[in-house]
């Protein structure tokens, strides 16, 4: 009988840490290949598109501990 998606989450989440990150990181590469065949390519415009902004300095920036602590209080 197959494991449920319960049980699955249950035995990987007894992983240790860096082969649960391996794993996650594996699961989100599979979901993106196939939801944008081109998504590096795309994700590099976007880079080049923000560094552009930052350069002419049209971006809004913020330091990284303000967006990780709003973040923290979102969740």
């Amino acid at each position: 009988m197959p494991m449920s998606i319960e049980q699955i989450t249950l035995e990987l989440l007894g992983l240790p840490v860096q082969y649960r990150a391996l794993l996650a990181e594996k699961l989100i590469a599979s979901l993106d290949e196939k939801v944008v065949p081109d998504n590096e390519a795309l994700w590099i415009k976007e880079a080049e598109r923000r560094f552009k902004e930052i350069q002419d300095g049209t971006a809004v920036c913020r330091p990284a501990e303000d967006v990780l602590r709003d973040a923290r209080e979102r969740v």
